[in-house]
Parts: structure tokens; sequence; C-alpha cells
């Protein structure tokens, strides 16, 4: 048998099976949408006026009616947008979003307020909130696909999240934090140039904010580090750790990670040493001198005092030897 008739007739088994009177029709009105009503309520929660529809909206998500709430505020943005409503309306609906724990959908709904209505009283909350809904995004929360169905953790659409509150309120109360959480975010996904690139905004954006300064800079010379820890040879970026965090130590002596910057400094030196003693090794074995003296002399420069500097001592004097013209 046809398998388009076999779908066909299993569908209308289903629909004969359904009950003639549904307890909650969808139900649709125009310029607002579908919606479920309860039978014999149809419209009950429905007003004429901006203001008394607000009133259902805010008595239903007080009661911890939120799908009531939701209906409720939405038909004020839709039906009186431009009322002195509608801010609260749709504050009211990422509330509903967010207590139903949908928080995608609630930063977004957030979002459409400040863009809207950007004068609402309620601005300052709402990016605290966006600022909370990113932050359990960052612990592991899943996005979801349709609003409903839980996909997997991002932290690219995290990271993304943050830089929209940046964007929103580049110098609210929560800006420096959500800037510093784009670099945890990056950490996470293990791309240390681009969470060292945030901290680095951080520390410049926000320089009055010592605390925020400061832990900037440790970050970033940190991410930086990180990125040394997993880049055989790569010179520039222990150069650039290296220079963090001794802007790190000059800017914020008191701060009690100096020690450790300080230990860091050491170790990175000593890596670069490492690196140049390595590189001039290979030269040396295949009987490029010239090249193998420049990077054995990098290793006195880079840390004079390690125990690859005496190695290169000794071999810049048995390469010298070695070019020593013959009688002298």
């Amino acid at each position: 048998m046809n398998r388009g008739l076999i779908c066909g007739l299993l569908v209308a088994a289903c629909l004969l099976a359904l009950p003639y009177r549904s307890p909650a029709p969808l139900i649709y009105t125009p310029g607002e949408g579908w919606t479920y009503e309860p039978v014999g309520g149809q419209g009950s929660w429905k007003r004429a006026r901006a203001k008394d529809q607000l009133v259902v909206a805010q008595d239903a998500f007080d009661k911890k009616d939120f799908s009531l709430a939701l209906k409720a505020a939405r038909r004020v943005v839709k039906a009186w947008p431009l009322s002195d409503y509608a801010p609260q309306a749709q504050y009211l609906v990422g509330r509903c979003y967010e207590n139903k724990r949908l928080d995608e959908r609630a930063f977004k709904e957030y979002q459409k307020l400040l863009e809207k209505y950007p004068k609402s009283i309620n601005c300052e909350e709402v990016l605290k909130r966006q600022y909370e809904i990113a932050n359990r995004f960052l612990a592991g929360e899943w996005f979801r696909l349709w609003t409903y169905i839980p996909l997997f953790p991002s932290m690219e659409k995290t990271a993304g999240l943050f830089e929209r509150i940046v964007r929103n309120g580049p110098y609210s109360d929560v800006a420096p934090l959500a800037q510093m959480k784009i670099g945890e975010a990056r950490e996470k996904q293990s791309d240390y140039p681009a969470a060292a690139k945030a901290y680095e905004r951080a520390a410049d954006r926000y320089n009055d904010r010592p605390t925020i300064a400061a832990d900037a800079f440790y970050r970033e010379g940190m991410a930086y580090y990180r990125q040394v820890r997993t880049a055989e040879y790569d010179q520039g970026t222990a150069g650039q750790a290296i220079a963090t965090f001794i802007d790190f130590t000059t800017l914020f002596p008191d701060d009690p990670r100096v020690a450790q910057a300080q230990k860091t400094i050491t170790e990175l030196k000593t890596e670069q040493a490492r690196g140049n003693f390595e590189i001039a090794r290979y030269y040396q074995k295949n009987r490029k001198w010239n090249g193998a003296l420049v990077y054995y002399n990098e290793v006195l420069l880079r840390d004079p005092n390690s125990p690859y500097a005496t190695r290169a001592r000794e071999r810049i004097d048995a390469i010298k030897k070695r070019l020593q013209p013959a009688g002298k």
C-alpha cells in the first residue's frame, strides 16, 4: 500500500479519536496570534484598555500563573505598542519566560525591551537579568531549538550574549563583569588569543575601576601563558605574556597575585630560553653555524641564569672554535 495513503489514514484515525470539543481550543486573533483558551472562558482575560490589560498580566504574574501573564502582557505590547504601559508589559514577557526556565527566549524578550523602550525605568535591572541568564549558560546550561528543544551548551553563543550586554550598556554596572566573562567563555573554548583580547578590552575600557583592571591584566597574561603551553616555540606569545605580567606588577604592586606573576615571568623566560636553545640545536645539527650562534645568543639574552644559558655558552665556544681559521 502506498506510504502516503497509510500516513493519511493514520492521521484521519487520530483526528476521529479526538473528542468533538477540545478542552483547550486554539484561538487565532488577528494582530495577536494563536492562544489556548479554556472552554467557556474564551477571551475572559482580555480587556479593552492597555492599562486594564496590564493589570491582568501583573495580577497573573503575582499569582505565578505565568501562562496567563504571558498572554496578557504580550497583548498589551501587540495591541498598544506605543502606550505608556507597553514597556512594563514587555518586561513581564521576559520575566514570564525566565520563570518558565526558557532563558534564551527571556534574554531575547529583554533585548526587545532595551531596543524598543530604551528609556524604560527597568533598563538597568534588565541588563542585570540578562547578565544572570548569560552566567547560567556560562555554567553549562543548554541552548534550545525553537525555544523548547534542548540541544547543547555553547561557549560561542554564550560569549555572544555577554557581548550583547556590553553593547547594550557599555558603562553600566554589569558591563565590566560581562566583558570579563567574554574572556572566560573564550578560555572554555581554549581560544586563548580571543580570551586575551577580551581581557585586554576590559583593562583598556575600565581602567578607572582598579579591581576590574587588575583582574583583566592578570587574566590576559594567564591567557597568553596558557597559549604558550599549547604551542611549541611560540616565542611571540611568550613575550606578550611577559610584557602583560610586567605591566600588571608595575601598575598593581600591592595585588596579592604579584608574586605568582613574577614566578610565571621567570618560568616564561626559561621557556623562551629553552625554545631558542632547541632552535639553535636544529641549526647546529644541520651545520648552519651562524644561525645556531644567533639563537644560542638569544638564550643568553632571554634568561642568562638558566641551565640553558650555561649549555648555550659551551656550544657558542665550540662553534667559534670550529669557525676559527686554521693556525689561529
